[in-house]
């Protein structure tokens, strides 16, 4: 069941063998180089001497001659024992020798311009590579960051290992939601913390509770963090003021991707695009649905948990950190590269390792657990309710059974008995959206490295889909993925002439990356009788991320909305319906919902 985490990369993603592969291939093309101008040298002096003599002076003038002779024919010739066939002069095409990369035995001046070139490349290897890992290890990094609020608490994250801060008192107070001016005078203390140690990489975590729902509060920790929050509606309502709850999801993140040799070393563009919207958007969370590192690429340090704990450090000191922090909480769940590559490995090496930073910077501060020990979580904020699954931790080997196969899992019995309850269970009035978050695709119609997806897994997701579209009338079921590096929108509607009707639809949004690559090949293509509708596909752009709006209201359906954001700019827009809310038949149901 065990799988090594330096495997192949199955769905060709650089992996860490290649940066020393290239590395070594650099040193030895400047070795050749080398070697190359050394012989020249050696040969020009050889023919140098030989030209001296009065014979060859001779030889050669009579060579010259015919060789003039042929050129103008533009014809070959042999002269004695010498083919004088004219050829293009390397001279000439200087293009060549700095697009091959191959010496040009007729200029050094243009050999030497190509190995510079190809040499400067391996430098900016070594720069993406080893510069951030090396010199910015981020063990100095102090911050504080907010993850999961409901209606009356607030979960707080603070790392601080200077020791000369000790103790670290954090305390909090209620300000006004248009100028943060305060609205009572007092802060009220809310933790000290006299010691922190390496065993949690020196951070700590605070409950704020007894709070009031839709309030605007500010937190103060003693080591100069600061920031604020906003707990959100009770069940089934919306803030005053506004008719909508607006939450962000995306995926995938790797520090100075696209490269950039001019940028700091953990830099990342994407977080400058999402920052230039979070102010006209008032988003209450983002949902991050995991790579929040990738320990694996571009090369993999070690697998130990201080490597891990390094990759996570390194986010968190990333100068664009704060831009898309400062006021906005952080939800997150975990996929492959927060371990290893298309990780189907359950627990064993190197998970463990792997969960030691997880649990410190982002289940300690998620939604609660839906049971003791369990790393899926579910909440409800306002008008929607969720449910995080944990599709790695839980799932069996992708291989050797067969996609339909009623042995695999990716769940695990005890999470899909959850997840089960969750879509049967009735929301408080007014929830009238259920979101199941997946850190991979739920549809099959990505037809590249799908044996990581749920198109590997057919027996269970399809137990899963019938759940979804069995739910309470009026209301509507969304599944929120990523990993892809790409966007597509799927619809999966139930099977004709079947007991549901096709109000009941459920509707998957797929998104990523947030800063990362995208693909240059298309990888999404729906099939002819497979049942899964292509809504929407775009593919490129290396920063996506989604804004849903979950539309308040007293009315029997429920409205929501998917804007698609592409590097910074808005690209799209879908709004979806609840079936009605009214018992009976498929067809008499779809009748209302016509």
């Amino acid at each position: 069941m065990a799988r090594a985490h330096d495997r192949n990369e199955t769905r060709g993603i650089p992996g860490h063998h290649a940066p020393p592969l290239i590395l070594l291939f650099g040193s030895l093309y400047v070795i050749s180089f080398i070697l190359v101008h050394q012989s020249q040298q050696t040969g020009a002096e050889a023919r140098s001497r030989s030209s001296q003599s009065p014979a060859n002076r001779n030889y050669g003038d009579e060579l010259a001659k015919k060789t003039d002779r042929v050129i103008q024919k533009g014809l070959g010739e042999t002269v004695g024992d010498t083919d004088i066939t004219p050829v293009v002069n390397a001279k000439k095409w200087p293009g060549w020798t700095i697009l091959s990369g191959l010496p040009n035995p007729a200029s050094f001046s243009w050999t030497l311009a190509t190995t510079g070139i190809n040499a400067l490349l391996c430098l900016c290897i070594l720069d993406m590579v080893y510069r951030a890992p090396i010199l910015y290890p981020s063990h100095e990094l102090s911050f504080a960051r907010v993850g999961y609020v409901s209606d009356t608490s607030a979960s707080l994250l603070v790392r601080e290992p200077d020791s000369k801060q000790l103790p670290i008192f954090v305390s909090y107070r209620h300000v006004s939601d248009t100028n943060h001016r305060p609205v009572d005078s007092s802060w009220k203390s809310v933790a000290t913390e006299y010691w922190l140690s390496n065993a949690t990489d020196y951070t700590f975590t605070i409950a704020i509770k007894g709070l009031q729902p839709i309030s605007r509060y500010q937190y103060s920790v003693s080591n100069n963090q600061t920031g604020y929050f906003t707990t959100s509606p009770s069940h089934g309502h919306v803030a005053a003021g506004t008719d909508k709850l607006t939450f962000l999801t995306s995926s995938c993140i790797k520090p100075r991707f696209p490269y950039n040799p001019l940028s700091h070393p953990l830099s990342m563009r994407g977080f400058k695009h999402l920052a230039q919207w979070l102010p006209s958007l008032k988003a209450s969370f983002m949902l991050f649905l995991g790579d929040f590192i990738y320990i694996d690429v571009p090369r993999r340090f070690g697998s130990d948990p201080e490597t891990y704990r390094r990759e996570y450090r390194q986010v968190y000191s990333s100068p664009d950190w704060p831009s898309v922090s400062k006021d906005l909480p952080w939800i997150h769940v975990m996929d492959d590269h927060e371990i290893a590559n298309d990780w189907d490995g359950n627990t064993t090496a190197p998970y463990p390792a792997a969960a030691d930073p997880w649990h410190i910077y982002h289940t300690s501060v998620n939604p609660p657990p839906v049971a003791p020990e369990a790393s899926y979580f579910q909440f409800t904020h306002g008008p929607a309710s969720f449910f995080l699954m944990d599709t790695r931790r839980y799932r069996t080997p992708s291989q050797p059974l067969s996609a339909n196969s009623s042995e695999k899992s990716m769940l695990g019995p005890e999470q899909l008995a959850h997840l089960l309850s969750f879509l049967s269970r009735g929301e408080p009035e007014g929830v009238k959206w259920k979101f199941v978050i997946s850190s991979i695709p739920f549809t099959r119609n990505w037809r590249f490295g799908s044996t990581d997806t749920w198109a590997n897994y057919l027996h269970e997701r399809q137990i899963i889909l019938e759940a979804m579209w069995s739910v309470t009338p009026g209301t509507g079921i969304v599944i929120l993925s990523g990993d892809r590096h790409e966007f597509a929108a799927t619809a999966f509607p139930p099977p004709k002439d079947s007991q549901w009707p096709v109000s009941a639809t459920v509707h998957e949004f797929s998104t990523s990356p947030l800063s990362m690559f995208y693909l240059p090949f298309r990888t999404y293509k729906e099939r002819e009788g497979e049942g899964e509708m292509c809504v929407k596909y775009v593919p490129d752009g290396n920063s996506k991320f989604g804004a849903v709006e979950v539309m308040g209201g007293k009315g029997e359906q429920g409205v929501m909305r998917f804007r698609l954001f592409v590097d910074g700019e808005e690209v799209w827009d879908h709004v979806l319906t609840t079936g009605p809310a009214v018992v009976g038949g498929g067809r008499g149901r779809d009748a209302v919902w016509g």
